[in-house]
């Protein structure tokens, strides 16, 4: 019963969000960034309503908090992935945060324990360390077909084999972007050398990933030759080219729409945590309607439907891994089940989404992003979910704030 409420209150709560959101022209204002003046008709048939990239200089005065960026720190070059704004997920867009997501998202399996003391850092960087130090080492303990055919080669179509998956959509997309969109995020906050910046984020992030996943295993396995060697460096070498940032930010109008992590301080653990991306693909037939794709640890497939005002509705489904299954010494995998999503953006930076999925941690999720509350001078974020014994987890972050890159949570 407590399931199937959380999940009528949840949807109940976003949809009158929704829709206070989309009634008075005051309310529309509060989650509006304004348009530059030179900015294009993005009204095209076969495209979403979604800002293309456009040069970025002095933000205008609006009804969000924070101060706009000196002239002195306005970037130089166009920025495809993070325009600044105030309101959303983009709000939240913080190299801390990316870590926090980034780093410990295999603690949102069902089977993985998500006390942060508990994960033996000490064991994980030394056997990281072990495998890409002597990588030929490493592939030759699965050998050197099962490497190739299951780790760099998009090839097989069985769960089992294809650890490939993520390494190109996760490592080499998701990383590239993120890599990409820091850039951009040193650029416009007054960082000298933005790239090398973000190299040094992307390498924190991609090192405390593989050691998380390693954690207590001993002993030679591929994955983090794979990611550390091959996709993390494949992904920012490729995103350094603005052709390929640019087909993914106008064509494909990626973005990250992670959650909002959070620290239990009553249990130690962190909840709500994970890197997501989304992805709009216009149909040619349509001005409005798009293929839509949302993914992480799971992957959802749908559609958006995008208002003239940049107020966007998508609905998808997919599946989302629950387990991690070790089929051998240091090679995994996942099951699969079912999940399904609501979510509202503008702009393409997310105000709210509600998930549900068939998994025992976070069966139901629902997520308020900046711009949709408002206490005074500052706009929280928050949400709601079931955690993994049943009982009603709740938390709240002020990441407008960019010195507060984790909320706090509770469960009760």
């Amino acid at each position: 019963m407590r399931h199937h409420a959380l999940v009528c209150h949840s949807a109940a709560l976003l949809a009158a969000l929704v829709l206070a959101t989309g009634l008075p022209e005051s309310a529309r204002a509060a989650v509006r960034d304004p348009a530059p003046a030179e900015a294009p008709d993005l009204a095209t048939p076969g495209s979403p309503r979604v800002p293309l990239p456009v040069p970025v200089g002095p933000a205008r005065p609006g009804p969000w908090p924070g101060p706009p960026l000196p002239a002195a720190e306005a970037p130089a070059e166009s920025a495809f992935f993070y325009h600044g704004r105030h309101y959303g997920s983009e709000a939240l867009v913080h190299p801390l945060r990316m870590i926090v997501n980034g780093s410990f998202g295999i603690l949102q399996l069902d089977n993985r324990d998500n006390h942060l003391g508990r994960i033996d850092y000490r064991n994980g960087i030394e056997n990281v360390w072990m495998n890409v130090r002597d990588p030929v080492t490493a592939i030759r303990a699965d050998g050197w077909r099962d490497f190739l055919l299951r780790e760099v080669l998009p090839i097989s179509g069985s769960v089992k084999d294809a650890r490939y998956w993520p390494n190109y959509t996760q490592h080499l997309i998701g990383g590239g972007m993120s890599y990409r969109m820091f850039a951009e995020w040193y650029q416009q906050h007054g960082l000298t050398h933005p790239r090398a910046w973000s190299a040094a984020t992307m390498a924190v992030y991609h090192l405390l990933n593989e050691v998380v996943e390693n954690d207590r295993f001993v002993g030679y396995t591929t994955d983090p030759v794979a990611d550390l060697l091959i996709f993390d460096p494949g992904g920012m070498l490729l995103f350094n080219s603005d052709r390929v940032a640019g087909f993914f930010s106008r064509t494909l109008h990626m973005a990250d729409w992670s959650y909002q992590p959070a620290y239990d301080p009553f249990h130690h653990t962190l909840e709500n945590n994970g890197q997501n991306f989304a992805l709009k693909l216009g149909l040619p037939w349509s001005k409005r309607w798009s293929l839509f794709h949302h993914y992480g640890t799971h992957g959802e497939m749908g559609f958006s439907y995008t208002r003239p005002d940049g107020q966007c509705f998508s609905f998808a489904a997919g599946l989302k891994a629950a387990n991690l299954i070790d089929l051998a010494p240091g090679t995994r995998t996942v099951d699969l089940v079912g999940t399904a999503g609501v979510f509202y953006d503008r702009d393409n930076s997310l105000l709210a989404s509600l998930l549900v999925a068939q998994t025992k941690d976070y069966s139901v999720r629902l997520n308020l992003y900046p711009g949709l509350i408002h206490m005074g001078p500052v706009t929280p974020s928050l949400f709601v979910a079931l955690d993994r014994q049943r009982q009603v987890l709740t938390g709240v972050s002020f990441g407008t704030r960019p010195k507060l890159p984790v909320g706090l949570g509770m469960s009760f």
